[in-house]
């Protein structure tokens, strides 16, 4: 009789565990669920514009996606356009990401 309890308990675990492992995987492809989330925005402010360097001066708050803490720093950029859009002294929101090494710039809009 403890045996059949045992191995009906170890089966209940299994089931246990492949349900947990199962509710925790991605399911991007199912109905009804959203996809990632964007990547939260930091506030800044663009310090400088270098056109020839292709470069933001921004003084910035956290950025959560690269743990670092508030700062002033210079930024390459992923999309050139953007320093035809900014000048010194516009607040922006903006994420930035590691591409070869370097910190970029990888979206960047006007603080509302």
């Amino acid at each position: 009789m403890s045996k059949i309890r045992i191995s009906l308990m170890a089966a209940m675990a299994a089931l246990a565990f492949a349900g947990a492992a199962h509710s925790q995987s991605p399911k991007s492809d199912a109905p009804g669920t959203a996809q990632a989330a964007a990547p939260e925005l930091t506030d800044g402010e663009i310090r400088k514009v270098d056109k020839d360097s292709k470069k933001l001066t921004i003084k910035h708050g956290p950025l959560k996606s690269l743990d670092m803490p508030s700062m002033t720093m210079v930024f390459a950029v992923s999309d050139e356009s953007v320093l035809d859009k900014f000048q010194a002294g516009d607040k922006v929101r903006f994420d930035a990401g590691k591409m070869d090494g370097k910190i970029v710039v990888t979206r960047i809009e006007p603080a509302r």
